[in-house]
C-alpha cells in the first residue's frame, strides 16, 4: 500500500472515525463499493483520474440547458408567491381535462373550505378549489363541430336534477349562506370555450344572477375564437388568469394621494417545453396591456393583473439567448436580455 493511501486512511480514522468504522466493516463483508461511499460521504473521496471524472459528470448534470429567471420572477408552477389574485393566474395549459360524468352528483369540497376573490359581480373563484378543468371533446381542431355550432352547450349542459344538489354544497364550501336563487353555478371555463361540463374544479356559485359581466366576456371571446382571431387556449387563459381585466365597465379603484410614477421591471425566461419565452413583468400599473417585442419584430401582449403582474408568453422563433426585449405596460419601459 503505497504511503500517500495509508496517510489518507490515518488522517480519515482522526477525522472521522465513525464513518471509518462503518467503511471498514462494509469493506471487510466485501462490500467494497459501499464502503467507497461511506468514505465518500466523509468527505474522503479518491483523488486523480477518477475525482476529476467524477466533477466533470456532476458539473454536466447540474448545468441548466436554458437561462432561469431571476429569483425574483415567479415560474409558471410557482405563481402563487405574490398574490391570491395572482396564483389564479396559474397557466391554463396546465389544467386537466375532467371525465365527470353529468348524470353523477359530483362530491365538493369541504364546508367552509374554499374562499373567493373578492366580492359581487366581479369576484373570481378559489383557485385551491376551482382552478378550472376542461372538456375533451373541445379542442382547437375541434371547434368547428362544438363550441361554434349554435346551441352546441346545450347539448353537454348537465341537468338541474345534478347541479342543484352541487350548488348548494358548493355554497357551503365557499361559505355562501344567501338563497341559492342569488348565486349563479357557474362553470368557471364557461362550456362556450371549451369547460369541463360537471367538474367541481370547474363550477362554483358566482354572486348574482345571469347575464352578468363575465357571461359577456365570455361571448366576446367565444366570437374571437370561432373568428379565428384568438387560439381557443388564449381565451381559456383570459378567463383563469383574470377575466375582470376585460369587462366593460371595469370594476373602479379610488385614488389617494399623489399621483404615482408609471415604472416596471422584467425578466424572462425560456421555456423547453414550449418553446416560447416566459417574459414576467411586474408595474405600478394593474390591469394595463403589456407588450413585449424584440427588434426583429416579435409581439406578444398581455395585460397585468390586479397586483401589477403579467406572465406574457413571448414568441421569439426559438431560443435566443442575448437579445434585447422591451416591456412597455402603460407609459412604463423596461428593457432585458432573453
Amino acid at each position: 500500500m503505497m504511503p500517500s493511501v495509508l496517510s489518507g486512511i490515518r488522517w480519515a480514522m482522526n477525522h472521522y472515525p465513525a464513518s471509518f468504522a462503518i467503511a471498514a466493516a462494509l469493506a471487510l463483508a466485501g462490500c467494497g463499493t459501499a464502503a467507497a461511499l461511506a468514505l465518500s460521504i466523509a468527505g474522503c473521496g479518491t483523488s486523480g483520474a477518477g475525482s476529476e471524472s467524477s466533477t466533470r459528470a456532476t458539473k454536466h448534470f447540474t448545468q441548466p440547458s436554458t437561462p432561469s429567471p431571476s429569483d425574483a420572477a415567479p415560474s409558471r408552477r410557482h405563481l402563487a408567491a405574490h398574490t391570491a389574485s395572482h396564483r389564479s393566474r396559474s397557466s391554463t395549459r396546465q389544467l386537466a381535462y375532467s371525465s365527470a360524468s353529468n348524470s353523477v352528483v359530483q362530491p365538493q369540497p369541504a364546508a367552509g373550505s374554499c374562499h373567493a376573490i373578492g366580492s359581487g359581480l366581479y369576484s373570481r373563484p378559489d383557485p385551491s378549489c376551482t382552478p378550472g378543468a376542461l372538456n375533451r371533446a373541445v379542442t382547437q381542431a375541434t371547434i368547428d363541430r362544438t363550441i361554434c355550432v349554435s346551441g352546441w352547450t346545450e347539448s353537454v349542459r348537465p341537468p338541474e336534477s345534478v347541479t342543484e344538489q352541487e350548488k348548494a354544497a358548493s355554497m357551503a364550501a365557499y361559505g355562501d349562506t344567501g338563497s341559492m336563487a342569488a348565486y349563479e353555478y357557474d362553470h368557471f371555463v364557461p362550456l362556450e370555450l371549451g369547460g369541463a361540463t360537471n367538474d367541481p374544479r370547474n363550477l362554483w356559485p358566482e354572486p348574482g344572477a345571469s347575464p352578468n359581466p363575465k357571461d359577456a366576456v365570455e361571448d366576446s371571446l367565444r366570437e374571437a375564437v370561432c373568428n379565428r382571431q384568438i387560439s381557443l387556449a388564449r381565451a381559456q387563459r383570459e378567463i383563469v388568469r383574470n377575466w375582470t381585466v376585460d369587462a366593460s365597465p371595469r370594476p373602479t379603484r379610488r385614488s389617494h394621494g399623489p399621483a404615482v410614477i408609471p415604472k416596471c421591471t422584467v425578466t424572462a425566461s425560456y421555456s423547453d417545453r414550449y418553446h416560447d419565452y416566459d417574459v414576467y413583468v411586474h408595474s405600478n400599473q394593474p390591469d394595463r396591456t403589456v407588450t413585449v417585442s424584440d427588434a426583429d419584430g416579435h409581439s406578444d401582449t398581455w395585460h397585468t393583473d390586479d397586483a401589477g403582474f403579467a406572465d406574457v408568453y413571448f414568441r421569439a422563433g426559438g431560443f435566443a439567448p442575448g437579445r434585447r426585449v422591451t416591456a412597455r405596460v402603460g407609459t412604463a419601459t423596461c428593457s432585458t436580455t432573453l
